[in-house]
């Protein structure tokens, strides 16, 4: 999970936006109003919703071009889990909410760097298991 989440508000313009982007080193922002997450935006977003479509950035806010309708885990919501949701909703970051606050975002690239490291804690334990066999006796 990431807890630095770079977070705008509703009401800056798609330009600001980006600049926030190209500042932080990501390509995505949460977007939150007094304090509560409203929405996401992504690159994506930019480029479907407002370069393809010959907009202005300048002029274009992002509350007209972010996703409203987020879907969200909690703290303790499972990896598995996570990715599950992820697939079945064909997105790629979710944010983890507690309370109607943000905590962090996890991403399909966290979970995919977490995979390995599952793999082997699985791996230990398989491994326990074989060499604690009981002795029948």
């Amino acid at each position: 999970m990431t807890k630095d989440v770079k977070t705008i508000e509703p009401s800056i313009t798609v330009k600001e936006a980006a600049q926030k982007m190209v500042e932080e080193n990501t390509k995505f922002l949460i977007v939150i109003k007094k304090g509560k997450l409203v929405g996401i935006t992504t690159e994506w977003d930019f480029v479907k919703k407002v370069v393809a479509e010959g907009e202005t950035s300048s002029k274009i806010k992002i509350k007209d071009i972010m996703t409203s309708d987020v879907i969200v885990i909690g703290p303790d919501t499972e990896i598995g889990e996570a990715a599950s949701i992820m697939a079945e909703h064909n997105i790629k970051k979710l944010p983890i909410v507690t309370e109607n606050v943000l905590i962090g975002v996890v991403t399909a690239m966290d979970i995919l760097a977490a995979e390995p490291k599952l793999m082997e804690k699985i791996s230990e334990l398989i491994l326990m298991t074989k060499k604690s066999k009981p002795v029948a006796g």
